[in-house]
């Protein structure tokens, strides 16, 4: 069987902190890949971007000495996981964020879980869905509107194409995201080396056909920006991605969205003394509630707090 079930206990609270690790790794993705694309072409970039990953994932493998596995038929999967999950979707968003404001861009890519849930709803129904689910997807969404600011929606309608690439880069996102739970059997950083360097074979080929890598002058910030988003926003990201798509599941991990939002937003107040202000607070909690309602925690959420209730009100 390709798929196996992960048998192995895991701690809940665990793997929401490393969700909100995966949040923001991917988060500082749009800032890292609008200072890249400046001076490198958009093909280009997502071909340097997967081979400089998929070399730092194979040193990993190698160093914890992996099982990797040579099935043909599993080969054939991490073909199709890596076109829906990299080449598709990494190429549809370079190139639309070149007409798309990053605000606008972010609200679109956010919308992964609503076509998770769908998708699960309607065809796979690989997971369970609930309303309590439901409710997250919506909550979680209107949350990250409500911190980009409603502003960011006028600009729908204005670059059609850009806009539409990245939803269609969202959409090959959740596709990916059921997908890739049939590797569970497999250890992440395997899937996450294989699936990347199958990129690598058709993105790097694909850029001197498409554009001028040769001829490309790369900025210094350009290529800071390229490394990090490589060796952080792609090679780590994508070792915690693979394992919470077994552990969280497809619309658990999807929720990824919202929760990189949530974590920009503190990372602004904490460290940056950004202002906050009651529209950021007010989407900062449905994202919160969104993530928990995803994950079916608002259950043992609630419980919490009115034992923390009971505790104070006893004489």
């Amino acid at each position: 069987m390709l798929r196996t079930e992960n048998t192995k206990p895991i701690s809940l609270t665990r793997e929401l902190l490393l969700l909100a690790l995966l949040s923001l790794l991917w988060g500082a993705s749009y800032g890292l890949i609008k200072i890249a694309v400046a001076t490198i072409t958009p093909v280009t970039l997502v071909g340097v971007r997967v081979l400089i990953a998929s070399v730092l994932l194979w040193a990993v493998v190698l160093y914890r000495r992996c099982e990797v596995p040579t099935s043909p038929r599993i080969w054939s999967a991490f073909c199709l996981q890596s076109v829906i999950g990299y080449m598709l979707p990494f190429t549809m968003i370079t190139w639309g964020q070149q007409f798309v404001d990053s605000g606008l861009a972010g609200i679109l890519n956010s919308t992964t879980p609503i076509f998770v849930f769908l998708i699960t709803l309607v065809w796979t129904r690989q997971e369970a869905v609930s309303l309590e689910k439901a409710f997250g997807v919506l909550a979680g969404l209107g949350g990250v509107v409500f911190l980009v600011g409603l502003d960011a929606l006028k600009g729908l309608g204005s670059d059609v194409f850009g806009q539409l690439a990245i939803t269609g880069a969202t959409v090959s996102y959740a596709l990916a995201m059921i997908y890739g739970r049939r590797f569970s059997g497999i250890a992440p950083e395997v899937t996450a080396a294989a699936t990347l360097t199958i990129a690598v074979l058709v993105m790097l080929p694909a850029s001197f056909i498409l554009e001028k890598p040769t001829e490309l002058m790369p900025s210094r910030a350009s290529i800071m920006a390229l490394f990090a988003l490589a060796s952080l926003s792609t090679a780590a990201a994508f070792i915690l991605y693979f394992r919470l798509v077994n552990t969280l599941g497809a619309l658990g991990t999807s929720s990824v969205a919202y929760a990189r939002a949530a974590v920009s937003v503190l990372i602004g107040v904490m460290l940056l003394n950004e202002a906050l202000t009651w529209q950021i607070a007010t989407g900062f909690i449905a994202i919160v509630v969104g993530v928990a309602a995803i994950n079916q925690q608002c259950g043992t959420i609630l419980r919490y707090l009115r034992g923390k209730r009971l505790r104070q009100t006893s004489p």
